[in-house]
């Protein structure tokens, strides 16, 4: 199968319509981000997608710390240029390699943060590098300048932003080209539609690029009941996945599933083609093959009109499915 390309943005990147999300394949610190993580099998599945045709890794310095950007320079050795590498940088890392969880979007944190990415990627220049948070001490001109040194330098080619306001990726486009906005977004998290921010986006012709597409684990069917989330799992800090709405957000899967049924394909699938149909590039992450493969088939799944349709009415816009993030992380958000 010929994996669709389309423009990432309006300065030149060419991307498949699908990338491969990075961040569950190492654990964080203590804790894990989708369950165990398997290094051997994480690696067999950049190189797997690869082999099909989606080569855009999606990573970051924070997850790990660091250790997600250095199991990629594993996967991508002798074969760098094969990859289309986007990372972000941000949220504060010391010289221990420790998160201090502050955001920083100083010019000289960005350059620093940039050779370290670098450094851990084993690589001399990154495809699209991303803000990951606004760092709301710093005039977001600052950090766009300082984005735009390193593309002039030839150590990044393309800058992108995330979790975002209109008003910031204005003034950021203003300085130098956004390529593209990364925030959440699935049938459970259309935030950035209500806030018009897709809109914004459109008329500047800067791409959006969706993180956490499968709405964080509910559209693969493997979530029924809270205790099938790890005890250390990360989601379990989220209201999304909390009693006041994780059952009414089971429904929602199951009215999904059923529709999925119908057409003889799954919800993660079906959630996913819903979103390439807006011209949405959707980031699932998975560390194994097995669900790589199954989400890649979503490429060559067509949607009607009445189907949008009818998807769109089990979740309506505007639907309350419980916060993405707890109190602290939403207050990061711009």
């Amino acid at each position: 199968m010929e994996i669709k390309k389309i423009n990432l943005g309006n300065q030149g990147l060419i991307v498949p319509a699908m990338g491969l999300g990075c961040m569950g394949m190492t654990g964080f610190e203590d804790a894990h981000m989708y369950g165990e993580a398997d290094e051997k099998e994480a690696i067999a599945t950049i190189h797997r997608s690869r082999e099909l045709g989606v080569n855009l890794l999606d990573t970051a310095d924070l997850y790990g710390p660091l250790k997600n950007e250095q199991l990629i320079a594993k996967a991508i050795a002798g074969n760098r240029n094969d990859y289309i590498i986007a990372t972000k940088f941000g949220w504060e890392i010391d010289d221990n390699n420790k998160v201090t969880w502050a955001i920083n979007g100083q010019k000289k944190y960005v350059k620093k943060a940039l050779e370290r990415s670098l450094q851990n990627l084993k690589t001399d220049y990154i495809d699209l590098y991303y803000l990951h948070r606004l760092d709301k001490n710093t005039p977001i001109e600052e950090t766009a300048e300082a984005m735009s040194d390193l593309v002039k330098e030839g150590k990044i080619g393309y800058i992108g932003l995330s979790e975002v306001s209109s008003e910031t990726i204005k003034r950021a486009h203003a300085i130098h080209p956004v390529t593209a906005v990364q925030s959440e977004y699935s049938l459970f998290e259309r935030t950035v539609e209500e806030r018009g921010i897709l809109d914004t986006l459109a008329a500047l012709e800067i791409s959006f690029v969706a993180y956490s597409p499968l709405g964080r684990g509910f559209l693969t069917g493997q979530i029924r009941t809270i205790d099938d989330l790890p005890a250390n799992d990360f989601r379990r800090s989220i209201p999304r996945f909390q009693e006041a709405h994780f059952h009414k957000n089971i429904e929602l899967v199951e009215a999904i599933e059923a529709m999925a049924a119908e057409k003889n394909i799954t919800a993660s699938q079906l959630g996913l083609v819903w979103m390439m149909n807006k011209g949405i590039v959707p980031i699932p992450g998975t560390k194994r093959r097995k669900y790589l493969e199954q989400n890649i088939a979503a490429l060559s799944i067509a949607l009607t009109e009445a189907d949008v349709q009818k998807l769109e009415s089990i979740i309506p816009l505007g639907t309350d499915t419980g916060s993405a993030y707890d109190e602290f992380s939403m207050g990061l958000i711009d």
